[in-house]
């Protein structure tokens, strides 16, 4: 046993000299390289509605109506233009030889001077005789007292407006339709 002893001795101290294990450096985080940001698009064109497509499946046009009043005596309108503010449709009240009308006012490029307009709902449509007012509107216009108008105002959140030669507006019936309507009935 006592041979031994000198043996074990002989082993730790050679323990002793080997080195501590280190555990490896960690790797280097990966560096976050930032991302651009994706390029604004251009503003769309007014959807058009292919010919598979009715217009009541539509997509809106996009933009939003605003409510303009312009004082006493000076007329009231909704006019629905995109979020660039590029004006594309407008109701307001018009007085002339047979009373209160609405008038529907399209911007666009008439080729000629009487265009047709068709106003389409879900539950009526009709076809109006269009003029082209300078170079880039076209004007119709109905009775204050149409039932085309609350067709419009109540045709299931939509109404189309068909210019020839136009894009197909699909516009939202909000409560700015409603309220030019109501204020041309007084």
């Amino acid at each position: 046993m006592k041979a031994a002893l000198p043996l074990l001795a002989l082993s730790l101290a050679l323990a002793a000299c080997v080195p501590a294990t280190t555990a490896p450096a960690p790797a280097p985080a990966p560096v976050a390289r930032p991302v651009p940001a994706p390029a604004r698009p251009a503003p769309a064109a007014p959807p058009t509605v292919s010919p598979n497509t009715t217009w009541i499946d539509a997509p809106l046009t996009p933009g939003a109506w605003i409510y303009q009043d312009f004082g006493p005596g000076n007329g009231k309108r909704s006019l629905f233009s995109d979020p660039d503010n590029t004006y594309y449709f407008s109701l307001s009240c018009a007085t002339g030889p047979d009373g209160v009308q609405v008038q529907f006012d399209r911007t666009g490029t008439p080729s000629k001077r009487y265009l047709e307009m068709t106003i389409r709902t879900e539950t009526a449509q009709r076809a109006l005789t269009g003029e082209r007012f300078g170079s880039q509107m076209i004007i119709a216009g109905v009775p204050a007292s149409d039932p085309l108008l609350d067709a419009m105002a109540l045709s299931k959140g939509r109404f189309a407006v068909e210019v020839e030669g136009e894009a197909t507006l699909i516009l939202p019936s909000y409560a700015e339709v409603s309220r030019v309507i109501e204020d041309c009935r007084g």
